[in-house]
């Protein structure tokens, strides 16, 4: 049994994370159109491009992670050492010097960039480290649900004060106000990350004996087929998730008419998926891990297209069921990762190689893949709308803020729950796994 104490250190982890990641989902792309200046057909395709760099650098990092050897392990290190690149790195991704528009987008460019590549650089190793501190099934999605529960605790802390902070310490001027904000948020992550370095320990080691290269620990991953559907339905879960995330705003600004509103929606949105994520442990000891996340998602979908249909005066009714799929929707996040691990015993089961690292530094790949498509998808929708900034908009972009609000995301989830029927680690065949494991380890 794990400590609550070290659950909670290393739940800490992610709400540094999500600082950052949740500030991504929810502000980034309205920051760049409506702050910075920027078009969001470029936005669009800017964290796309991006991505093309994480294809590259976050199976590198996996097979970094894989490889080290220090006196605090192989994950924990990172936390350490990136922690404070990783704060700093954020508060320029939200500053907004004086520039020209191609020196804008340059500027954009680089910086998102950078802040992707450190958030690779402490966040895969975080993620990996999450499938080292117990073997034990119930345990993992245990230690999951109190990660997604303090995530979900920084996502309430970004959604509930960022706004308010911005215009608290801008006065007036909201390039300052982003600006300072995220500069104290990342003040408070950077400690966050600290007390998850030191409040957690790596029991699961790989084999004494294990050899491996770069090039066969990519084969093993490849040839995991368990590996390759949870890659396809992260691909497809967060593409669905950060375009109904990146929209929120402009759902309630243009669509409901309430500016005023748009904290508390997010905000009651985040506790929503806040108590999911509790419900998750629950859920997992009481049903089939795989056919609960199923259900899930295809209640998810049901909630954004039930959302379509929800007028704009209908304001108690949109909010309610923004809530609810928040509360639907995480509930099996916690479920997803724990899952993580679980293909990575597979893969020591299948091929005798237990490679952490890569497993989870490829799912997260596919994840950030996720988050571009959903990005960028955000970004192209409004422009094809006809989306204009800070203006009134037209019938025609109303309704297209709608449909990319409610309809397009739903589809996400549809395709999650129709990939995971390849998924074949059910609680007993996992049981099995580590039974065998367990004799092969005497």
């Amino acid at each position: 049994m794990i400590s609550i104490r070290e659950k909670v250190a290393y739940g800490l982890g992610d709400t540094a994370s999500n600082i950052v990641f949740q500030t991504v989902m929810l502000f980034l792309t309205f920051f760049y159109t409506d702050i910075f200046g920027i078009s969001p057909a470029f936005v669009g395709t800017m964290f796309l491009a991006v991505r093309l760099i994480d294809a590259i650098t976050d199976p590198l990092m996996g097979a970094l992670t894989d490889r080290t050897h220090t006196r605090w392990g192989k994950f924990r290190p990172y936390l350490l050492w990136f922690a404070l690149p990783f704060g700093i790195i954020s508060v320029l991704a939200f500053t907004t010097p004086d520039l020209s528009e191609d020196g804008k987008i340059i500027y954009a460019f680089v910086t998102y960039t950078a802040l992707m590549m450190v958030y690779t650089a402490i966040n895969i190793p975080y993620c990996a480290l999450g499938g080292v501190l117990t073997a034990d099934p119930k345990e993992r999605v245990s230690v999951q649900s109190y990660r997604f529960v303090f995530a979900m605790l920084g996502g309430l802390l970004v959604s509930g004060l960022t706004l308010p902070l911005v215009e608290f310490l801008g006065k007036g001027d909201q390039a300052k106000g982003y600006q300072l904000t995220i500069a104290a948020m990342s003040i408070l992550g950077v400690a966050m990350f600290l007390v998850c370095f030191w409040g957690t320990k790596e029991r699961l080691h790989p084999p004494v004996d294990q050899q491996s290269s770069f090039k066969k620990d990519f084969t093993d991953m490849l040839q995991n087929d368990q590996w390759r559907v949870l890659a396809i339905a992260a691909v497809c879960l967060l593409s669905g998730m950060v375009l109904r995330t990146s929209l929120a705003i402009y759902y309630v600004k243009y669509f409901l008419n309430m500016p005023d509103s748009i904290t508390l929606f997010i905000t009651l949105g985040m506790v929503g998926n806040i108590f999911g994520c509790i419900l998750a442990e629950p859920l997992a000891k009481r049903f089939c891990k795989v056919k609960a996340y199923i259900t899930l998602q295809l209640i998810a979908a049901a909630m954004c297209v039930i959302s379509y249909f929800v007028a704009s005066d209908q304001v108690v009714l949109a909010f309610a069921m923004f809530i609810v799929w928040g509360f639907t929707f995480n509930m099996a996040t916690p479920l997803l990762w724990a899952k993580m691990a679980d293909v990575v015993d597979y893969g020591q089961y299948k091929n005798g190689v237990r490679i952490t690292g890569m497993i989870y530094s490829s799912v997260i790949f596919f994840i950030k893949l996720g988050v571009a498509i959903g990005g960028a998808a955000a970004g192209w929708l409004l422009a094809g709308y006809g989306y204009q900034a800070d203006v009134i908009q037209t019938e025609h972009t109303q309704q297209g803020i709608l449909l990319s609000f409610t309809i397009y995301p739903a589809i996400g989830s549809l395709l999650v729950a129709f990939v995971m029927r390849w998924y074949t680690l059910d609680n007993q065949k996992v049981d099995q796994i580590h039974l065998e494991l367990n004799r092969e380890a005497k």
